[in-house]
C-alpha cells in the first residue's frame, strides 16, 4: 500500500508476488486476503502460490478450508474443460480446418503454469474466417445454440466483432466462443489471423491423440492475445488476467530468444501498446522478471507525459480487485474511465455512438 489512503496494490497481489508475507498476517488480514482472492476469482491461484512457497501452513483453519476447496474445484474444472474440448473435437473433426484453443482452455490443455488453480467460464477457440460458418453449423448440429438471438446483437457480432455470438450447449450448459481473430477489427488493430494460425503449435504431452486436431498460439502470440484481451477490455477480472500474463511471461521468458520474438511480433501485429502495458504492470505488481532492455523500451514508448500519467493512474486502480477494501472513490472513477476507454478502443466514434444509443433504448424498453 502507498501512503495517503491511496492503494498502489492489493493484499492478494502483494501475497502472490511475495508469499512469505502471509507469515505476519492476523485474522482480519486473512479475511481481507480471502475476500479479495474470491472476488478476483483467484482463490485457486492463491492456493497454488502458497503451496509452491511452502506457506500454506500459515493459513488459519477457516482460510485453509476456502483455499483447499478452491484448489479441488479448479482440478475438477480442468477435467471438465478437457471433457468439453473432446466434445468440440467430435463436432469438428470431419471439417479438416485448423482449430486453435485460446486463453484458459489453452493454458489447461497445454499444461502451462498459468492453468494452476485457474477457473474460467467458457471455452474459446479460433478458426479461419473462411471456415467460421461451416464450423458454426457443425456446432449447431452437435447441440450448441446461440446465447444471443436479437437481430441487432447478431449483426453486431457478425459484422464488427472478432467472434460470432456465444454458443451454449443445450444439455451441458457450457459456453463456447468461436473467434476468427484475436481483437475486434473495429479497433483498428488487425493482426494477420492467417499468420497466427500458421504459427500455432500442437499440444504436447497428451495421453491420447483424440485432441491432436487442436493447436495453441505460439508463445509470443499467446502473450500478445492475453495482453490485448486485458488492456482492450473493462478490467472486470483485470488482476486475474494480469496474473495470467505474469505466469506466461515467467514460463516462456526462460528462453532468451522469446523476448526478441515477442517484441518483433508486437510490432508486426500492432499490439505494442498492450504489450508495453503488460510488461509495465506485471513488473510493478508481481515483480515479473522482465529484461531491462524491454522495460527501457516501455519507458521510451510512453505517450506525452500528461496523458501517460493519467493512463497510469487509471490502470493502477482499475487493476485492483473488486472488493470493499479497495472501493475508494478514485477506484470507482478509474473503473468508469476503463469502461469508457474499452469501448473507445474497440469501436470508431460513429459506430460507438450508434451502439450505445441502441443499448440505451433497449434497456429502457
Amino acid at each position: 500500500m502507498s501512503g495517503g489512503g491511496v492503494l498502489d496494490t492489493s493484499l492478494i497481489a502483494a501475497v502472490l508476488a511475495e508469499p512469505g508475507r502471509v507469515a505476519g498476517l492476523d485474522a482480519a488480514a486473512w479475511s481481507v486476503l480471502i475476500g479479495q482472492a474470491r472476488n478476483a476469482e483467484m482463490l485457486g491461484q492463491l492456493h497454488a502460490r502458497l503451496s509452491c512457497a511452502a506457506a500454506l501452513h500459515f493459513a488459519p483453519q477457516a482460510a485453509r478450508r476456502h483455499l483447499d476447496l478452491a484448489w479441488q474445484l479448479s482440478m475438477r474444472h480442468r477435467e471438465a474443460v478437457r471433457w468439453e474440448v473432446l466434445h468440440i473435437a467430435r463436432a469438428l473433426r470431419k471439417l479438416d480446418v485448423p482449430v486453435v484453443l485460446l486463453k484458459g482452455a489453452a493454458y489447461a490443455l497445454a499444461d502451462y503454469p498459468a492453468a494452476e488453480g485457474r477457473v474460467f467460464n467458457d471455452v474459446d477457440i479460433m478458426v479461419p474466417h473462411a471456415a467460421i460458418t461451416t464450423v458454426e453449423y457443425a456446432l449447431l448440429d452437435a447441440g450448441w445454440i446461440p446465447q444471443i438471438v436479437n437481430d441487432y446483437d447478431q449483426r453486431y457480432y457478425r459484422r464488427w466483432m472478432h467472434e460470432i455470438p456465444p454458443l451454449e450447449h443445450k444439455s451441458r450448459g457450457t459456453v463456447l466462443d468461436v473467434h476468427h481473430t484475436i481483437v475486434p477489427p473495429t479497433s483498428g488493430v488487425v493482426p494477420d489471423a492467417n499468420v497466427l494460425l500458421e504459427r500455432a503449435q500442437p499440444l504436447n504431452g497428451l495421453e491420447s491423440d483424440r485432441l491432436g486436431m487442436f493447436r495453441v498460439l505460439a508463445p509470443e502470440d499467446m502473450v500478445l492475445h492475453s495482453a490485448a484481451h486485458l488492456f482492450f477490455n473493462e478490467f472486470h477480472k483485470g488482476l486475474r488476467d494480469l496474473y495470467d500474463l505474469h505466469r506466461l511471461l515467467t514460463h516462456f521468458g526462460d528462453v532468451p530468444a522469446f523476448w526478441t520474438v515477442l517484441r518483433r511480433r508486437a510490432c508486426e501485429t500492432g499490439l505494442e501498446q498492450p504489450l508495453n502495458d503488460a510488461l509495465q504492470h506485471c513488473a510493478r505488481v508481481f515483480h515479473t522478471a522482465v529484461p531491462e532492455v524491454e522495460l527501457a523500451q516501455v519507458v521510451r514508448a510512453r505517450s506525452w507525459r500528461g496523458v501517460g500519467a493519467l493512463r497510469d493512474w487509471m490502470l493502477r486502480r482499475a487493476l485492483l480487485p473488486d472488493h470493499p477494501s479497495c472501493a475508494t472513490s478514485s477506484v470507482r472513477f478509474a473503473r468508469w474511465m476503463a469502461f469508457v476507454r474499452s469501448h473507445w478502443l474497440r469501436m470508431p466514434p460513429g459506430l460507438l455512438a450508434v451502439h450505445l444509443l441502441n443499448k440505451a433504448f433497449r434497456s429502457e424498453a
